[in-house]
């Protein structure tokens, strides 16, 4: 008898892979790149390494402590994971959220800041440097976004 892939364990496995890429990533960025090192990659593109003591692209920065921002954080997975053990179809975007937030958790513990590395730039407009987790959580809650926005118009 064949066994079914839960959507459980799908979610766990992508929470796994994505929290995995994004602490690797982060661990070769902090073994060869000193704070504000850069790296051209691509004319749009570069690699520098930023240590973001705030919150998304660097707000916040001198404002609040780590411990808040590390409970803020705790309080937002624990929200999502009660809410998706009702909402199933909320399940694999939540877990990128949950992934991605638990990925900075970990930076800001060993750290005392985020490691952000990727730095897309247009001439000398920089987007602000962000990471593998910080990706996770934008595409988990664009996927929130477009799933509940569905269901309003169904």
């Amino acid at each position: 008898m064949r066994k079914s892939f839960s959507s459980k364990k799908l979610a766990f496995l992508l929470a796994f892979f994505i929290l995995l890429s994004d602490q690797i990533s982060k661990y070769i960025i902090a073994s060869y790149f000193q704070i504000g090192e850069r790296v051209p990659v691509l004319p749009f593109f570069n690699i520098t390494r930023v240590a973001n003591k705030g919150i998304s692209f660097g707000m916040l920065s001198d404002t609040v402590q780590p411990t808040v921002l590390i409970i803020l954080s705790l309080a937002v997975i624990i929200a999502l994971f009660m809410w998706t053990k009702n909402n199933k179809k909320y399940m694999l975007p939540s877990s990128m959220i949950i992934a991605g937030a638990l990925g900075n958790i970990v930076d800001r513990i060993a750290y005392k800041s985020v490691i952000d590395f990727l730095d897309f730039h247009v001439d000398h407009f920089h987007w602000p440097a962000f990471n593998v987790a910080d990706s996770a959580i934008v595409i988990g809650v664009c996927i929130l976004f477009f799933i509940s926005y569905g269901e309003e118009k169904s």
